[in-house]
């Protein structure tokens, strides 16, 4: 039996390439017996919507924030044994209208098992995620600040933070947005003094220094991450070896000038 691939490399090549958005194979049988893997563009509806296998395009930023948040949060919730944080992970609905989406980042709560999900099933599971957070892709920003908070809403989802991105006036800006649910639909949240906002299910808030997504803590102190935690180790690491070099040069010092 022959395998072939059409196209062979998937590489994007430019914004009117088709496969700007991803991809998705699938295995024909030719009447030679030969099978090919056919590569169909993903759509927008894709994204709303996406199948287990599909490849999706993501910057180098939107994966530094997903990875940040994942670990970030796994890490708040790693005494709570029914706690979950799914990444990139299909959630189906127990929603009679509404198919599955992918969030970025799922907190979900009251997990009876844990396993090696490719979709998450809320009728199965029977419970659905406290908290998603989306990074949005200008490409594909209609699907997260617009689409997915009608969705998101309709399926009960309480809180749901939306990390935007957009260009205004030929710069490209940063904002948070988020939505609690209430008895009438979404209500935005405020943010405090400095801009963040309160992730109430993982008590922390979330906020924007520069071009970095930031956890705090309650009492607004940064929360890193092993790359963060890493780095600091290695500067306190660098300081502590200052400190000593410093410390034997007095000593050094003043036995030169002891008589």
């Amino acid at each position: 039996m022959k395998i072939a691939t059409n196209p062979t490399n998937g590489e994007i090549l430019d914004k009117k390439d088709p496969y700007r958005y991803g991809w998705r194979e699938a295995i024909r049988t030719l009447s030679d017996g030969t099978e090919i893997v056919e590569r169909t563009p993903l759509t927008l509806e894709d994204i709303l919507h996406p199948q287990v296998g599909d490849y999706r395009m993501h910057s180098d930023e939107h994966e530094r924030f997903c990875n940040y948040l994942y670990n970030v949060l796994s890490a708040r919730l790693a005494d709570e044994p029914d706690a979950v944080v799914l990444h990139d992970l299909r959630v189906a609905w127990a929603h009679p209208s509404l198919r599955a989406h992918g969030p970025d980042i799922a907190v979900i709560f009251n997990v009876r098992r844990h396993i090696n999900w490719s979709t998450f099933s809320e009728a199965e599971e029977g419970t659905k995620p406290s908290l998603i957070i989306e990074i949005v892709s200008p490409s594909t920003r209609s699907v997260d600040v617009v689409k997915k908070v009608d969705h998101y809403a309709r399926v009960g989802v309480p809180n749901y933070i939306i990390v935007d991105r957009f260009e205004r006036r030929g710069v490209m800006v940063r904002e948070l947005v988020g939505y609690r649910l209430t008895s009438d639909g979404y209500e935005e949240l405020s943010p405090n003094a400095d801009g963040w906002l309160w992730l109430d299910p993982v008590n922390l808030w979330l906020g924007l220094d520069g071009e970095d997504l930031v956890c705090y803590d309650e009492s607004g102190e940064a929360t890193l991450d092993y790359v963060g935690v890493t780095a600091a180790r290695a500067a306190a690491e660098e300081r502590a070896a200052a400190a000593e070099e410093r410390i034997r040069q007095l000593e050094a010092e003043l036995q030169r000038r002891i008589p």
